[in-house]
């Protein structure tokens, strides 16, 4: 209360409303991985964002093999796969991309080191310590931890639950790793579990992988590996020639050597059938000037010489010597031998058909994703169109093309129920008209009657965050009757407008929560004098319909 020692009038306002609740973000997410560069923690709102901070993708090396026919030397593609496996080796960038096409807002990026660094359980600890120190991320999404070995992957798991339970202000998602059901139940612990919920199986997104032409490698099974032929004619010594043959293993490739012509320049033909090369007029030339003519030839006749060719050692000063007409040599031949792998980059400007094929070939690849990310992207675009207390469930995954397994009514049953430890695992189905649905919405505590379900979970994060940040104003303010009236005004406000808002189960307020506070009522005398206020707060929370069951009978005909 003021003093007044001058004379005079004076004027005060007094505040009789209490302070308002404001709602904090329900569902951000931050995600742990690898990235090409950036900071070790970083916020972003786009995928424009997450490119000028963390970069681009790991490029995912191919292995593609395919056989080209030797008369048209076109190339059909009979296989183009990852070469480890239908997931890239790092996963951050797909994750992230997937989440925003999904409805993702806002998140943080935790970046555990560069692309080149193996993946370590340590990185994922360490960087879990970070992220305690971060108020507010709502989720957490492992990501990359999917890379490690399972036993590590439950340890990180285990540590990112523990937070959970710790600062009671997040909520976890967690993938089975390689879909195993039952490695996943034995290897998570009892503990914090209403504060996780996973999900299976991994997803077949609509992303194309990002390549760098380099490390494709491609590999030609119509082109067998022939050895190099040194022909007596054409001597392979300091300055001689030397022609080889790379073709089909079937292929009986022969070198014709006309008798020389001093008079006119070095010839080539090729005949297809054989195939034979014939060389004219190459007696008396040095082995530099026959070079000089077949650059010319094969330049101009480069889809006709089918795997022959000639290259030079030395200076090409020496004189080539004359041989008299013949059919030429057979050049010997290896059966069953492949030609060595080029990159898919090597074969750009030398077999343009083949290098389009490939590439039409890799371009219909599409990245498997473990479903973590991705729901976090749903968790996101259902709070922000129906509230937190909807639940994440009978809601479509968009930029999908399916779920890696199908499933039926009775092989979910053992995931949604587990009657001996009680662990939960919602399913992600393809339905027939209706796209990739997740379908289930149970947390891994799936035995617990109070904190079964995920959005019953989240809301009470929710509000206890809510009403946990908007009563500090109360701190060493008088505990008296006047405070416990705002704190409880406060409170009552915020959860009558989630009861309007449907959040809240009941017909009218009362029957919806309840707000205690005061002498007597939540505190003893002996409370006050030790400084604490406790504020009693009830919430009867809206629960998803998970089973709908309609009963059918018959009824006896009456007239």
């Amino acid at each position: 209360m003021n003093v007044y020692k001058t004379p005079g009038v004076y004027v005060e306002e007094i505040s009789t409303l209490p302070p308002s609740v404001a709602e904090v973000s329900t569902a951000i997410p931050a995600f742990f991985g690898y990235t090409q560069m950036g900071p070790p923690i970083g916020r972003i709102t786009s995928m424009v964002d997450y490119v000028s901070s963390f970069g681009g993708a790991k490029p995912t090396a191919f292995n593609v093999t395919t056989a080209t026919d030797p008369a048209t030397r076109l190339a059909t593609v009979t296989a183009a796969a990852p070469s480890a496996s239908p997931a890239p080796d790092r996963l951050m960038y797909y994750a992230v991309n997937h989440y925003f096409s999904n409805g993702g807002g806002p998140c943080y990026i935790v970046s555990l080191g560069p692309y080149t660094q193996a993946a370590a359980v340590a990185d994922f600890v360490s960087a879990l310590d970070r992220l305690a120190l971060e108020d507010e991320p709502t989720l957490i999404v492992l990501t990359d931890a999917v890379l490690l070995p399972a036993a590590d992957y439950f340890t990180v798991a285990q540590k990112a639950l523990a937070q959970c339970g710790t600062l009671q202000d997040r909520f976890t998602i967690l993938d089975v790793p390689g879909g195993d059901i039952a490695a996943f139940r034995n290897g998570i612990d009892a503990d914090n579990l209403a504060y996780a919920a996973a999900y299976h199986p991994y997803l077949i997104t609509s992303m194309n992988f990002v390549i760098d032409e380099t490390t494709v490698q491609v590999t030609d099974t119509g082109a067998a590996v022939q050895p190099t032929i040194r022909q007596a004619s054409f001597p392979a010594g300091p300055n001689g020639l030397t022609i080889t043959h790379t073709g089909a293993a079937a292929a009986t490739p022969k070198v014709q050597i006309v008798a020389a012509d001093p008079t006119k320049d070095v010839a080539f033909a090729i005949t297809a059938a054989h195939p034979t090369l014939a060389i004219s007029n190459a007696g008396t030339k040095t082995a530099k000037q026959v070079m000089e003519q077949w650059t010319i030839f094969k330049a101009a006749n480069a889809a006709q010489l089918q795997g022959f060719d000639i290259t030079q050692s030395g200076d090409g000063s020496a004189t080539m010597q004359a041989t008299a007409a013949s059919d030429g040599a057979d050049l010997p031949k290896i059966g069953g031998g492949v030609a060595a792998p080029q990159a898919l980059s090597a074969i750009r400007l030398t077999d343009t058909a083949r290098y389009n094929q490939v590439k039409s070939a890799l371009g219909i690849q599409r990245v498997t994703l473990p479903p973590s990310s991705t729901m976090a992207g749903v968790y996101a675009r259902v709070d922000r169109d129906r509230g937190v207390w909807k639940a994440p469930a009978n809601v479509s995954l968009n930029a999908m093309v399916s779920a890696t397994t199908k499933m039926t009514d009775a092989q979910q049953e053992g995931l949604n129920v587990d009657p001996t430890a009680g662990k939960s695992i919602n399913a992600i189905r393809d339905f027939t008209g209706k796209g990739t649905l997740v379908w289930g919405a149970r947390t891994l505590a799936g035995n617990d009657n109070e904190w079964r379900y995920v959005s019953v979970r989240r809301l009470f994060i929710t509000i206890e965050e809510n009403t946990r940040k908007a009563s500090a104003f109360a701190v060493f303010e008088p505990n008296d009757a006047t405070t416990w009236l705002k704190v409880r005004g406060m409170i009552e406000s915020y959860l009558y407008s989630l009861w309007e808002r449907g959040a809240l189960a009941g017909p009218s307020p009362d029957a919806a929560y309840y707000v205690y506070v005061g002498l007597g009522k939540t505190m003893t005398a002996q409370d006050v004098l030790e400084g604490r206020m406790i504020v009693e707060i009830g919430i009867a929370a809206v629960r998803p319909a998970e089973f709908i069951v309609l009963r059918f009978m018959h009824k006896l005909q009456q007239a």
